[in-house]
């Protein structure tokens, strides 16, 4: 099985789209989009809570992919398990 699961992920400017550069003040309570001058006083947070569907559709796909890796692991950990049994067959 996989054993990292971790992703970073982007935040969005949620007006022009860009998550290459943001300028941010010492304790992150301020926070400006460098391509499009946006400026979100509420700091990180704000950011963060903006782009919570983003955040979602991502921790959704990596659901969906444990989800997959562990019935695959669980298949053949049984037929492992199984192997050499005349009346037991796993597919």
């Amino acid at each position: 099985m996989k054993n990292n699961y971790i992703r970073h992920i982007p935040l969005r400017c949620i007006t022009c789209g860009s998550s290459s550069d943001f300028k941010f003040n010492d304790d992150k309570s301020y926070v400006k989009c460098a391509k499009c001058d946006h400026e979100y006083y509420g700091g990180y947070d704000e950011l963060v809570e903006l782009n919570q569907a983003y955040i979602q559709e991502v921790l959704n796909k990596m659901i969906i992919e444990l989800k997959q890796n562990v019935k695959k692991d669980i298949h053949v950990a049984l037929k492992k398990a199984f192997k050499g049994n005349k009346h037991i067959k796993i597919k």
